[in-house]
């Protein structure tokens, strides 16, 4: 018998899969961007939204009490005293911050490849997620508003070893004692902090907020977020590196930190972000431009207070 015949018939006489793929529908996802995040401290951030892009944070002159009051069972014999609460005549005022993109689509692309997902609203949500990464970036670390700028030197400490500690953590609350709301600390940051507490024998208990699971301490969740850098980087590739750990107090009633935003904007999207169509060109190229404004303030100097030189690379061997 020939070579030929016997592969005939040693063969599966059938449709192959590489023919049936191409009358096949295949099922796709939308666009998966790796360097999103889920962005908490804006979703844990209580906002503000502002009439003209200025706020202004009027304070009292600080002393013991706003002022002298009498406490005493035979009024009549005592002076009352009298006065004032005095304010501070140079308020801080802040500025809205813009943080813009603009987004071109070749309207042929957009006519011929719309489905079964609009390549316009894609392109814009990929952007807007671009844009929201950026603001909490800048809220931590802008050189003018960001909160780890604008921490009052009274409320910097440093860690006790390097590695963050129970210990260091509760002195961090002694310093955010009213009503504290969040830790705020890089993944790394915490995962050390959870090295720590397993060495000691105290692991941290875990609390559902929000939607997520986060690790927690004396009942302060612990919020992990990239854009407390380490040693200057979101992704070092070093086992070592140098961070922050913070706590915050947020809301205005709280006179805490407080993120801002421009509320009424035309074209709105979501907070403080606006999507404006520019037109089309002559080569049928339809551009959007994203603005988006954002800003924060601290009202008051014990609403935030920062571990400093924090190492995120002790590890422990646990025999």
């Amino acid at each position: 018998m020939s070579k030929e015949s016997t592969e005939k018939k040693e063969g599966i006489n059938a449709l192959g899969a590489a023919a049936a793929y191409n009358l096949a529908n295949v099922t796709k996802t939308k666009p998966q961007y790796g360097a999103l995040t889920p962005k908490w401290l804006t979703k844990f951030l209580e906002f503000k939204g502002l009439e003209t892009g200025i706020f202004r944070v009027n304070k009292v002159v600080e002393g013991e009490t706003p002022l002298d009051v009498l406490c005493s069972q035979t009024k009549k014999s005592d002076i009352i005293p009298d006065g004032y609460v005095e304010y501070e005549t140079q308020p801080r005022e802040y500025r809205l911050n813009s943080i813009s993109t603009i987004v071109n689509v070749n309207t042929a692309i957009e006519d011929v490849y719309s489905a079964p997902y609009d390549q316009v609203q894609e392109q814009l949500s990929l952007a807007i997620e671009s844009l929201r990464e950026r603001q909490e970036s800048q809220l931590i670390n802008n050189d003018d508003y960001g909160l780890l700028k604008n921490i009052a030197d009274s409320q910097r400490i440093q860690t006790r070893n390097g590695a963050p500690t129970p210990d260091d953590l509760d002195e961090l609350i002694s310093k955010v004692w009213k009503e504290p709301s969040f830790f705020l600390a890089h993944p790394r940051a915490i995962a050390a902090f959870e090295r720590e507490c397993t060495k000691r024998g105290v692991p941290p208990v875990t609390v559902n907020i929000a939607g997520g699971t986060f690790l927690s301490w004396r009942g302060i969740p612990i919020i992990p977020t990239d854009k407390l850098l380490v040693d200057g980087l979101k992704n070092p590739k070093s086992q070592n590196g140098i961070t922050n750990i913070l706590l915050i107090r947020t809301g205005e009633a709280k006179r805490g930190v407080i993120g801002l935003f421009q509320a009424g904007l035309k074209n709105e999207h979501s907070r403080g972000l606006s999507v404006r169509f520019r037109g089309i060109d002559d080569k049928g190229v339809a551009s959007y431009l994203l603005s988006l404004y954002c800003s924060a303030a601290i009202l008051a100097d014990d609403a935030i207070a920062v571990l400093e030189d924090v190492e995120v690379g002790e590890y422990y061997d646990y025999d």
